[in-house]
This record gives structure tokens, sequence and C-alpha cells, in this order.
């Protein structure tokens, strides 16, 4: 197992053992590291937990790794090393509790099995000793090993306890059922179920840097079934939880907007390793259920969503601390998602392909990918249909980008340069040497260059003055 470590941060642990045993301290790397060390998985985060003052051994560590300015969190006994494209957390062993109604834990320092316990899965909660008589003993109190082998999500401690101490847990619960597609426990659902409301005692960002990493996972649904099942979802993306159920009217029902968006939402992932995009596939029809209307000899109708749940994103990207261009990306994906569904359907203008492509902007391949993944049809002949209408649209696209180049394109000699050669007055023939250059340039009969096209120029010149 240790010759899965990269050499440069087998380097730092073996350094970190010696000078733990120098200042007679205990230390291990815990948590994350070990675990994707365990699954074979590459991982850039490393954390080192001694038995002791945390802090001072991080300064030290960081000395001798060259990197002394570290990031110090005194109240947590925690300081963080950059050391290349590695991220080494230093730690003193510690539990964290929160009380009833207080964002802030209270941190109390303990010994290696305490520290441990207090880890969300026993996955997580696996050591190995750094000490240079003892480098590379596995310390596992609370089976993760077998755990591992399982795929299952267990808690050290009673789960009720866990997820009270911090609320957190139930978040990365779901992401780990994401991340790493085990099996959460029973009883670990029902503890989470009775302790939802505790989430609302943690930070807007911790919570909104779960979804994201939840949105990482090869199939984020996972995490989001996790979520909704909890009872987390209606509290920490209430506009998600609310897309789910159906409707019947006259023998007419709908579809399961909640599978449907996350369907589109694993799709996306299987096309795209882009967060931004996945988390475009979880908000594109949060418009549905304020616009969802039952119309009769129709059926169900849910028109102007799509601009309803561009606005929506705006309160969204406030409330879940939204980076302004996340917001704006959401909003413009939101907006266009029919958008190509529309031209499909319709004879297609160049003006109107013109206008997707200047208001998909840069987002344009992205937005191809949504309206691809966007296709949930169990009917394989609906699907195909939709994908060759689609597969139109681009190639219209591709089209008129073609079209709109040739029109921007001239010719590299210029117009006055002709006149002066030529030494005759502005007029029409001007203009028909110069698309003859530039007609030469598009069939591929002289390169792009100025030498060229002069060349090419003073070969046919005469041709024009007859």
């Amino acid at each position: 197992m240790l010759n899965r470590i990269p050499k440069n941060i087998r380097a730092v642990l073996e350094r970190a053992g010696r000078l733990a045993q120098v200042s007679n301290l205990e230390c291990y790397t815990v948590g994350g590291f070990v675990r994707d060390l365990i699954l074979n998985v590459p991982s850039k985060d490393v954390d080192i937990m001694v038995i002791g003052d945390g802090l001072e051994f991080a300064r030290k560590l960081g000395k001798e790794l060259g990197v002394p300015d570290i990031v110090e969190y005194g109240e947590f006994g925690t300081a963080l090393i950059p050391y290349g494209e590695f991220l080494i957390e230093v730690a003193s062993a510690r539990s964290e509790t929160y009380a009833s109604d207080s964002r802030k834990p209270k941190v109390v320092y303990t010994d290696l099995k305490g520290d441990l316990s207090r880890r969300d899965f026993t996955v997580n909660a696996m050591a190995i000793n750094l000490l240079p008589d003892h480098f590379g003993d596995l310390v596992d109190e609370y089976g993760g090993i077998q755990d591992l082998q399982d795929k299952i999500l267990r808690t050290p401690l009673d789960p009720v306890k866990t997820f009270d101490d911090d609320p957190l847990r139930m978040m990365r619960a779901a992401r780990f059922s994401a991340q790493l597609e085990f099996q959460l426990l029973p009883e670990a659902m029902v503890a989470m179920q009775s302790r939802v409301d505790r989430i609302s005692i943690v930070s807007q960002e911790r919570v909104t840097d779960e979804i994201i990493k939840t949105l990482k996972a090869r199939v984020p649904s996972i995490g989001f079934y996790v979520m909704q099942e909890a009872g987390l979802l209606p509290l920490v993306f209430p506009e998600i939880a609310v897309l789910g159920g159906v409707e019947d009217r006259d023998g007419q029902s709908h579809k399961d907007v909640f599978h449907h968006t996350l369907k589109v939402v694993d799709n996306t992932a299987l096309r795209s390793d882009k967060m931004n995009l996945r988390f475009a596939a979880l908000v594109h029809d949060i418009g549905k259920p304020a616009t969802k209307k039952f119309i009769e000899g129709t059926g169900w109708s849910y028109h102007g969503h799509e601009e309803l749940g561009r606005k929506m994103l705006n309160e969204i990207g406030l409330r879940m601390r939204l980076s302004r261009k996340l917001t704006a990306y959401l909003k413009r994906m939101t907006r266009l998602h029919l958008r190509p569904i529309a031209l499909a359907q319709e004879a297609v203008t160049d003006s109107g392909i013109r206008r997707l492509i200047v208001e998909a902007g840069e987002n344009l391949e992205d937005l191809m990918i949504l309206v691809r993944a966007d296709v949930t049809s169990k009917d394989p002949r609906r699907v195909k249909r939709y994908y060759g209408n689609f597969d139109r649209v681009m190639n219209r696209i591709e089209e008129v980008v073609a079209k709109d180049a040739m029109r921007a394109f001239q010719s590299p000699l210029r117009g006055d340069e002709i006149i002066e050669i030529l030494g005759i007055a502005p007029g029409p023939v001007i203009g028909r040497i110069k698309k003859a250059i530039e007609e030469a340039i598009l069939e591929g009969e002289i390169p792009n260059e100025y030498e060229a096209a002069r060349e090419y120029f003073l070969k046919i010149k005469d041709t024009f003055l007859d």
C-alpha cells in the first residue's frame, strides 16, 4: 500500500515522522488520505495528526519543507502547508462538538482513538503511523477496512451523536454516497432524519461546498436522492426539493420533474466533467413548479419556466454564496436551454441561428451538451428523433459561422495599395480584384499571407484592366 504514495509526499510523511520522534510526539496521517490510499485513488490533500501541539509541529514542519508561511487556525489547533500541488493539513488530535444554537464548534484535545471516533464515517476513521519505527502501521479501531470492502457508510459512534455533534456530516453522508458510490446504512439515514433541523447551524458556505462536491461525483444523483430521503434537500436547496411529484388530470400525467432533473444531471456528468455545467443541469427546470398548468385539450404546460428559472437564480446565487460569474452562467444556461429545441422544430433562419450563437457566446458548446442531456425519454425512436433535430441545428450553426467568417474575411492586400500600384482612381474594379484575391485564398490556391496575395495580384491584375 505504501508504494502507492507519491515519492515527494512519502518523503514529507517520513520527515514528519522523524520530526515527531525528536519532539516526543505521536504522529499519523489520517482520514481521506488513508481511505484514498487503500482505494488506490489519487489524492492531493494530505492530513497529518499529532497527539500534542499541532500548530507548533506545523511551524517546524513548514520550515523543514521550506514553507515558512503556513496558514494557521489557532482556535482549531490546525494549520495548512501548501506544498506544490499538494495541500498538507496538520492538526492536533481533537474532538469537536456544537452547541444547539452555535455555528462554532467547541474543540477538546484528545488521544488517537478519541480523534478517530469523532470522524464522520469508519472509512474516514483510519490512521497510518508515521514514526520511523512504526512507519506504515495501519490503525483501524472502527472497522474501516471491512466497510471499504463492503462499500458501506457507517459512523464510528452512534449515528445520532455523530450527526448531532457536527450536522455538516449529514451533507458529507450524501456526498460520500455519491463520491464513493457506497450504501448509507439504514440506521444512519434514520439518525439523519431525526437530526435534520440541525443543519441550520452550519454556515451556507460549507453547505454549498458539499453540494458542489456532490455534483463532481461520477453519478451525482446518488447524493441528491440521499439528501431528499433524509429531509435535507428542502432545507439546503428547496427549489430542487419541490420538483418532485406527479399530477394526473383527465388521464394525462406529466413526468416527475425531480427524477427527470437528476437524470439530466447524470446525463450531463457522462458528457462533461465541468461542475458549472452539471450545476446548470441541476437548476435548468426550477421554474416548472410555479408555471405548471393544465390546458384542456392540450395537456400539461410549463410555459415561461425558463425565464422564471432565470429570475429565481438571482436569489439562489445570493443565498448560496455563488460567485457572480457562476450565477450569470446558470442564468444564461437556464434561459436558453429550450432555444435549440425551438430552432429544431421550425424553419431555421440564419438570423435565428445567429441570435443563438450571440446569446450563448462562449457557452454554446455547453448549451448543446445540456440540451442533449435533457432528453430522458425511454423511447429509443423519440430519442433518435430528438438527437437528429439537434444534429441539424448544429449543422446550421456551423454553416452560419462559416458564412459569417467568409463575409468578415478580407484580402490581406488593401484597396489603397492596389490603387497605388495600378495608378487608377477608386472604382468597382478595385473591389473585383480584392474579391478575386479572397476567392483564391478561400479555394486554397494561395496562403492567407500578404506576400502571396501581392504576388497573385501582380499576376492577375492585367486581366482586370482590359
